[in-house]
């Protein structure tokens, strides 16, 4: 089996599904790609036995067909150092010898069989089907997947939670502190359903999204999930459980409104976080009329900081704590000029939304506050 491709081509696609590679693997032949030859189309998967990442290249000069695994490490490393040019795979079936020709040389490699390599789950006709645009889903991954949770006693907060209806889809992702909800009425399902994706495959996607133009169709059942995309497909395992009621914990009635420019805020928080105690990372947000007093200290090494920036606001005097390093995550996840920061009490949950928002979008953060010293 020979087949003639671009060596760029090749690079930059083995590049995108290396990402689902991990350092460490149980299984040995999860270190290598699988390379499938078919009717001139050059299919290439990359596994961690739960997310099966795959693209493929169309090639026009081949000879033969089959199938190989070969290590991802060696190849990318050889690969990367050839510039743009025709390189010519000829792999011996029989003893998965390959010879890879290029320019002023060659290179020479052992493959393994194919046959170890894990099947990419098969999600069945009664799966769920969604179609999405690619950029709808980008903005909503890229929003949620900051605020997913690490904690192994409870699974499902570990992903981005899909909650799709006949109206819209919502995107939520929480840990606990912080809450993200994106909702977008440019795409729906045929019913009410959802399903959580684990965090690895939404960073996956946040990396695969900007290469692509056109719609995602996303299929899904009670144990897995696929996307496919114009270059490329993602089938993933989901998260098995039910996702807490995010609706239920985001404070309805907020009567104290500060309207903030969101850079503003987000330069004078990063300076005076630098003076907050290490273990917590706790600022003071102190609002009166048109002003809001950022603060924080460090009682330990006798260290304090505050800044005063302008600000909309008409409500009642009050001051709230909040863990500076998520706060500094929800503003950089914002994009409008400004921001609206909704509080009803310092022990209630602070609710951050862009001042301007799509008519078919609605983005909704929110973090919970820190215990005030004073």
């Amino acid at each position: 089996m020979n087949f003639i491709v671009s060596s760029t081509a090749m690079f930059g696609h083995l590049q995108a599904i290396s990402r689902v590679i991990n350092s460490k693997n149980s299984l040995p032949i999860l270190d290598c790609f699988l390379i499938k030859l078919t009717d001139g189309t050059l299919s290439m998967t990359a596994s961690d036995n739960d997310t099966v990442l795959s693209t493929s290249i169309e090639t026009d000069q081949y000879e033969g067909e089959g199938c190989f695994a070969v290590s991802s490490k060696t190849l990318l490393d050889a690969l990367k150092e050839i510039p743009e040019q025709p390189l010519t795979f000829d792999i011996n079936l029989d003893n998965l010898e390959i010879t890879v020709y290029y320019q002023n040389g060659k290179y020479s490699l052992v493959g393994q069989d194919a046959d170890e390599y894990p099947q990419t789950p098969v999600l069945g006709d009664n799966a769920t089907q969604v179609t999405i645009n690619s950029t709808v889903l980008l903005n909503g991954v890229n929003r949620c997947t900051f605020a997913t949770g690490d904690d192994e006693l409870r699974p499902v907060m570990n992903g981005v939670y899909f909650d799709i209806t006949a109206a819209d889809i919502t995107l939520v992702a929480t840990d606990g502190q912080k809450l993200v909800r994106n909702k977008t009425s440019l795409a729906h399902g045929d019913a009410n359903t959802s399903f959580i994706l684990p965090k690895k495959p939404a960073t996956l996607l946040k990396n695969l999204l900007p290469r692509e133009d056109g719609d995602v169709r996303i299929e899904f059942n009670d144990r897995n999930a696929s996307f496919t995309l114009e270059d490329y497909q993602m089938t993933c395992r989901l998260i098995e459980g039910r996702y807490p009621n995010y609706n239920s914990v985001i404070p309805q009635r907020n009567p104290n409104c500060a309207t903030i420019d969101r850079l503003t805020l987000l330069g004078a928080l990063k300076r005076v976080a630098v003076f907050s105690s290490q273990s917590v990372s706790l600022v003071k947000l102190s609002l009166s009329m048109n002003a809001l007093k950022i603060s924080a200290q460090d009682i330990d090494f006798s260290t304090a900081a505050e800044e005063t920036v302008t600000c909309l606001y008409d409500g009642a005097q009050m001051s709230i704590g909040f863990k500076s390093s998520f706060l500094i995550d929800i503003l950089n996840n914002i994009s409008s000029q400004n921001v609206i920061m909704e509080l009803a009490d310092p022990s209630r949950a602070g609710v951050i939304v862009p001042e301007e928002q799509n008519e078919n979008e609605d983005l909704l953060m929110l973090l919970m506050p820190m215990m005030l010293n004073d």
